[in-house]
């Protein structure tokens, strides 16, 4: 007849089965997130390079150049089968100079990503009940991919750097000029009251990248005017531009709301808040002759740094840390309506 074990055994191997299953999960937990990085692999892979520019793919990019674990970017159009996502973005398909796949098989679990930086996406009609997720600038997006950001820094600086050496009122750099654009008609009025610097093939005077920022840091003020005014339509103009050269961005395009968002309501001056051009132009003019209010619009670069997104591998590898939170079942319907901001 065999013994019962004694009450003090029964309880210690009860807690020795507790510890060991609390461990087991915490493995689990492990093996899926490490200092906010996905470890599970995940294939991405990237139809078509967005405009024709490509990058090279080889070796761990993502973890190599932006710390982020088990996250694979493919774009070899033959492995398919093997992704988790396939990222197609849309101005190749706007334009026909690229195809969906429609004709290639589809395992049930993968991901079809729609993605696009611009705010006119031409006609999406076509595309009901194949995409999966979006990935836009738009804050409403599944992966949203600002152009860029402001990073807070551990530790405030005191001694931030104030531009100076400011040799003309206001500057712009423009290639793509078309009169019926809103940013067109501004310009044109307000250069009728204050100096604008202008540059870009507009004018003929194209800058290298490697003269802008030298450029327009001898710029008290930069026009930040978007070619398209749509909701949290804010591009590198304001980010790499204005902040990152030293000018204070005058800005056009969305509405204040969305600026104040993303950067702090005293780093940028926006059109709409004057009654006119005349107004504006008066009150940029008298910052230049007062140092003390016109230096108040970097108070900023006290607690913060600007970060801008440029390669597409990084918001490619950025899209692994989310792809749990990613609902099963998810397709858009209707992808035309959902980018009707």
């Amino acid at each position: 007849m065999t013994r019962p074990l004694p009450l003090t055994l029964l309880i210690l191997f009860m807690i020795i089965s507790l510890i060991y299953g609390w461990l087991f999960m915490l493995n689990e937990q492990n093996h899926h997130f490490s200092n906010g990085s996905l470890k599970t692999n995940i294939t991405i892979l990237l139809w078509h390079w967005p405009f024709g520019i490509q990058y090279s793919l080889a070796g761990d990019v993502c973890l190599k150049d932006y710390g982020i674990a088990g996250c694979h970017l493919i774009d070899n159009r033959s492995l398919m089968e093997s992704a988790n996502l396939v990222v197609f973005h849309n101005a190749e398909l706007k334009y026909r100079k690229e195809h969906l796949p429609l004709d290639l098989p589809r395992p049930a679990s993968q991901r079809w990503v729609w993605l696009s930086l611009e705010a006119y996406n031409g006609n999406l009609a076509a595309y009901k009940n194949l995409f999966n997720l979006t990935m836009s600038y738009h804050p409403q997006a599944d992966i949203t991919v600002p152009y860029g950001k402001l990073i807070v820094k551990e530790r405030p600086s005191q001694d931030f750097v104030i531009p100076k050496n400011k040799s003309h009122e206001v500057c712009w750099v423009v290639s793509n000029y078309q009169k019926w654009q809103s940013r067109s008609a501004v310009y044109q009025k307000l250069r009728q009251n204050i100096n604008v610097q202008v540059y870009g093939y507009f004018v003929k005077r194209p800058l290298r990248m490697a003269a802008l920022l030298p450029t327009i840091s001898q710029c008290y003020f930069y026009l930040a005017f978007e070619n398209t005014e749509s909701r949290h339509y804010i591009t590198e103009k304001l980010w790499r531009n204005a902040f990152l050269a030293g000018a204070v961005p005058v800005v056009l395009g969305p509405p204040r709301g969305d600026y104040e968002e993303v950067a702090p309501p005293k780093s940028f001056i926006h059109v709409n808040d004057f009654n006119s051009t005349e107004e504006l132009a008066k009150y940029l003019r008298s910052l230049t002759k007062d140092p003390e209010k016109y230096n108040a619009y970097f108070t900023w670069r006290q607690n913060y740094t600007v970060k801008l997104y440029t390669d597409w591998r990084e918001r490619l590898c950025n899209i692994c840390p989310l792809y749990e939170r990613f609902p099963i079942k998810k397709i858009y319907k209707d992808l035309g309506t959902w980018t009707k901001w």
